[in-house]
């Protein structure tokens, strides 16, 4: 068991390699990973039902100790990261499928893959749970709303059954995680180290098979996607920082905020697009799956060595 929970964190230590090397050979061997497409959304139910056997009860009770910095977290997710995506696909001209999957992954919830990155950033991990976990909760109905709201001019948006989607694919899963936490704790705890590499494999299939599946849309239009993820992730994580900031919480908190923000839960995304819209839709969450863990780390590692004293302004505040 020491020897599957110490391959387990290799695996989660090196997520973006992973993805990196299953979307390359997604990308050379279409006919094979294509085939995996049937089950990205119980792939996503898997990954989902592992996060459920992590939350715990006080993941909610930081919502409610300090409900304002949780409150800016999802309020900032929800809000910078669908208008950025609206403004990008208003600015860079882009297929109508395109930029449905663009604003998809936009208004999706944070990723879960956040809280390691907060964590090696230095920055605070309880406060980033705490916005992953009610963002997750919220997503049912914020999500298909958001999507319908600024991607119906693009695609047809059926709200109500990617409602009901999410529902099943991520709500019912973290209940019965979450469940099996009370009703066989010394399983749950015994199976815990294994969760990196369930997940892992988790993403880098559904990965391998959007790109598997949408090879043509992305030798044609791979780079401009690539382009447009690139700006849509960094911005985000420079207006949760600049968002953070705003309301003058800590560094710590910052780092977590800005990171919540920037990274997406783009296995939802590809999910939901490869559903409602198309194997093409579901490309910019496949290619913001690849980029944000490794933006993630780099930014990550860029963080944890900048203190409050780095900071002029908060600096001076901390003086006064």
């Amino acid at each position: 068991m020491k020897l599957l929970a110490s391959f387990s964190a290799f695996v989660g230590r090196t997520f973006a390699v992973w993805v990196v090397l299953f979307a390359i050979l997604g990308y050379f061997m279409p006919d094979t990973f294509k085939q995996i497409a049937p089950w990205i959304v119980t792939l996503l139910a898997i990954i989902m039902f592992g996060m459920g056997l992590t939350i715990s009860v006080d993941d909610f009770r930081e919502v409610a100790r300090r409900p304002f910095d949780v409150g800016i977290g999802v309020v900032s997710q929800f809000l910078i990261m669908p208008l950025l995506a609206v403004l990008l696909t208003r600015i860079i001209p882009m297929p109508p499928e395109v930029a449905a999957g663009v604003i998809l992954v936009g208004c999706c919830p944070g990723g879960t893959s956040s809280n390691v990155m907060t964590y090696l950033s230095k920055g605070d991990v309880a406060l980033s749970v705490a916005c992953t976990s009610v963002t997750t909760l919220a997503a049912p109905i914020v999500t298909p709303f958001l999507v319908w709201l600024f991607a119906s001019q693009y695609l047809p948006v059926d709200a109500m059954a990617m409602f009901i989607s999410i529902v099943k694919v991520v709500l019912v899963p973290l209940a019965l995680g979450f469940a099996c936490q009370k009703i066989m704790p010394g399983v749950v705890k015994a199976a815990v180290p294994a969760l990196p590499l369930v997940s892992v494999i988790g993403i880098v299939l559904i990965v391998s098979a959007v790109v598997g599946a949408s090879k043509p849309a992305i030798a044609q239009s791979g780079l401009m996607i690539f382009a447009v993820v690139v700006l849509h992730n960094g911005l985000g994580y420079l207006l949760g920082f600049t968002a953070a900031r705003a309301f003058g919480l800590s560094l710590a908190k910052r780092k977590a905020i800005a990171i919540e923000v920037g990274m997406q839960n783009s296995g939802l995304g590809a999910a939901l697009a490869n559903a409602y819209f198309s194997p093409v839709a579901a490309v910019p969450s496949a290619i913001f799956s690849v980029w944000h863990n490794i933006s993630g780390a780099l930014l990550a590692n860029f963080l944890s060595g900048r203190t409050e004293a780095d900071d002029p302004a908060m600096a001076a505040t901390a003086k006064s």
